[in-house]
C-alpha cells in the first residue's frame, strides 16, 4: 500500500449493536466479528469486500469521548510520521504501538486539530524488508 493514502476507516462506538443496526439498515453492511485482546473488532462488509471497522469504546478513560469516524493513512515508517507530526506543530495522542497480524499504528492531531491514525500495514512491513 503506497505511503501517504487512506487506507481504512473505523467507527469507534459506545453503542456496537446500535451502530450495526443504524449502518446495516442505512448501507447495506454486514458484519464479521474478530476477536482482539479485549473483546471483539467489527469488520463492516458489502457485497464480501471489507468497507469498514467498528471499535467499541468500553474503556472508562472513553467515556466521555463521543462517537466518532477514525480516518487512517497508509505510512511506510509509523515512528518516523510521528516525529515529522511533532515537528510540524502537531500532536501524537497514542505513541506508536503494534497490532499482531495488522501493523504499526499512531494517532495523531494536526496543527489544526483535525484527528487521524497513521498505520504501517504489515505487507508494506514485509515488502520493505526486501
Amino acid at each position: 500500500m503506497p505511503h501517504g493514502i487512506f487506507c481504512w476507516n473505523e467507527l469507534n462506538s459506545h453503542d456496537v449493536e446500535g451502530a450495526k443496526r443504524f449502518y446495516g439498515a442505512v448501507m447495506g453492511w454486514t458484519f464479521e466479528a474478530q476477536p482482539i485482546g479485549e473483546g471483539t473488532y467489527w469488520v463492516a462488509k458489502k457485497d464480501g469486500d471489507s468497507v469498514a471497522g467498528i471499535y467499541e469504546m468500553k474503556d472508562p478513560r472513553l467515556a466521555g469521548i463521543p462517537e466518532h469516524w477514525l480516518a487512517y493513512i497508509a505510512v511506510d515508517d509509523t515512528d518516523a510520521v510521528a516525529r515529522k507530526v511533532k515537528a510540524e506543530k502537531g500532536a501524537v495522542l497514542r505513541e506508536p504501538f503494534d497490532v499482531a497480524g495488522v501493523g504499526r499504528f499512531a494517532i495523531v492531531r494536526d496543527a489544526n486539530g483535525a484527528v487521524f491514525a497513521v498505520l504501517k500495514p504489515l505487507e508494506l512491513a514485509k515488502v520493505n524488508r526486501k
